[in-house]
């Protein structure tokens, strides 16, 4: 009897969502789960396609990387998400996918630019695209490395990664995060939509302005301000 069922279920039920919400294909992607008070978090094993996963294929790893519980290898981004754990202890969950249309994004080296109230909704500024990863970084502890990208990004464009839960790696594809794994997919979802738009906008006008300030301040405060009123509870 796994010491760790919850954490796997969690976990196994957010990776199912991918293929579901047409955000993975083959074995691509990964999504992790949480456990702060056991120092431990739950992710897909690495190459196992989505309709042979099972529950029991989750592997539960710590902080330093260890395998704590499975048989199989876990997924080969496990470093990118033990760092962020580690170093943003706000987030409960984590998804990664090579999505077409946020993956299209990294690969242009370019930031989602606020297009419209959809993007707005969710975020405050652009979704950031971390430059690409130097030669010596990529030769060394890459996928630790990836963790630290992230982080010097928004450090750089001087973001919260409490109020912007997703980003672009140059020339690689999005990470996103969230208080569960849920949300971190949910969020990926997100910004594979957000992608997309403004793609098409800019096919439709090159010339597309930006959202005015205002009716930034006013989706993004209505769903997640102080006196927000969007939703049930």
């Amino acid at each position: 009897m796994s010491n760790y069922k919850e954490l796997k279920s969690e976990c196994y039920k957010a990776n199912m969502e991918l293929p579901q919400l047409d955000l993975v294909v083959y074995t691509f992607g990964n999504v992790s789960a949480v456990d702060r008070e056991k120092g431990v978090f739950a992710i897909k094993p690495s190459g196992v396609p989505y309709e042979t996963l099972k529950e029991e294929d989750i592997v539960i790893v710590d902080f330093n990387n260890k395998v704590v519980e499975g048989e199989m290898r876990p997924s080969s981004d496990t470093k990118t998400h033990a760092f962020l754990y580690s170093n943003w202890d706000h987030i409960g969950g984590i998804c990664h996918t090579h999505s077409c249309y946020a993956v299209s994004w990294a690969q242009a080296q370019m930031d989602i630019p606020l297009f419209g109230t959809t993007h707005a909704d969710h975020n405050t500024s652009d979704i950031p695209c971390a430059p690409p990863m130097s030669d010596a970084n990529i030769a060394g502890d890459y996928e630790h490395m990836t963790g630290q990208q992230i982080l010097d990004c928004f450090h750089e464009k001087n973001i919260s990664p409490e109020e912007v839960e997703m980003v672009l790696i140059g020339n690689h594809g999005p990470f996103t995060w969230g208080k569960n794994a849920q949300k971190a997919v949910y969020n990926s979802k997100v910004l594979e939509e957000i992608a997309r738009m403004a793609y098409l906008t800019l096919q439709i006008n090159p010339n597309a302005p930006r959202l005015k300030e205002a009716l930034i301040k006013k989706h993004y405060e209505r769903k997640h301000g102080e006196g927000a009123y969007y939703g049930q509870s």
